[in-house]
């Protein structure tokens, strides 16, 4: 990976097929979610299709599927066939990974399998759709010791999310699960786990900007929404106290790197942040350049 011909480094992006057609996502979800985002174009591209997408903008991408079987039904895009992809395409794919909280220690094995025999740097989270409070020490802590001791990133959905919304209940999904508070007790339980809370934190907004601002592991990602709708103390913070600790993140394929950019561009950020949260940050984070 060439950092500097990269313009980018987007934090937060989905496979949400496998190479045999596989959705990650049963079919209500699916539609309800693209609905949502009003996803306009490919909705499932492949992995090798998302590599040539981010290699034609001169980007990289961090990459990953969703594991919530437990809760789902539905199989996720296999964490191996996502770093496999990303390996063949180095120059312009990142791998992170997903295990089900609720796999127990066969989920832990799998993890430390994962980041020592196929690279991943990362692990998503998704307390939401998961059905897990990340705090619950009978839950995840076992993945959390892991990431940890890799020196990997533990990502976390926050926030409400566009998954299940329009459907009857949503889903089922609770939106309790995914606020920034509980990840707040993770990064004092595990203080040089590196952490990013995914997404603008709507309703709670500020203790993602809390939590961040107090625990120096702790990241945010802009992923999920148009910059137009970010609040203004997100933007006040990105500008100022986190700074050096805010990234990229589009969300794609349901938020296209195209659309975000040129919303972003008529933020109010300071010339002197936007490469920082445009690629400076995420290459110190994921240890493409020097501390």
């Amino acid at each position: 990976m060439d950092l500097r011909d990269l313009v980018a480094i987007d934090v937060h992006t989905h496979a949400e097929v496998s190479a045999t057609g596989h959705s990650s996502l049963d079919d209500d979800l699916h539609t309800a979610s693209s609905a949502y985002f009003k996803v306009e174009g490919n909705r499932k591209p492949t992995l090798q299709e998302m590599a040539a997408y981010y290699r034609e903008r001169r980007m990289a991408a961090v990459v990953f599927t969703v594991d919530a079987e437990s809760a789902t039904g539905t199989e996720p895009v296999p964490n191996e066939e996502v770093a496999e992809a990303a390996a063949a395409n180095a120059d312009v794919l990142i791998p992170f990974a997903s295990i089900d909280p609720f796999r127990g220690k066969a989920g832990v094995k799998r993890a430390r399998r994962l980041v020592e025999e196929y690279g991943v740097k990362g692990f998503k989270f998704h307390p939401g759709v998961q059905g897990f409070f990340p705090n619950d020490r009978s839950v995840a802590y076992g993945l959390y010791e892991v990431i940890e001791e890799t020196g990997t990133i533990a990502l976390f959905h926050t926030g409400q999310t566009g998954i299940g919304a329009g459907v009857p209940g949503g889903g089922g999904i609770r939106l309790k699960y995914s606020n920034p508070l509980h990840v707040d007790d993770v990064a004092a339980d595990f203080p040089h786990l590196r952490i990013i809370l995914a997404h603008p934190s709507f309703p709670w907004q500020d203790e993602a900007l809390a939590v961040a601002t107090h625990k120096p592991g702790v990241h945010i990602d802009l992923s999920g929404w148009s910059p137009k709708y970010f609040p203004p103390q997100l933007v006040q913070y990105a500008n100022t106290l986190l700074k050096d600790k805010v990234l990229f993140g589009s969300d794609f394929p349901v938020l296209t790197p195209d659309r975000w950019l040129a919303d972003f561009e008529q933020l109010p950020i300071k010339d002197a942040v936007k490469p920082k949260i445009l690629k400076e940050n995420a290459a110190r984070l994921l240890g493409l350049t020097q501390p």
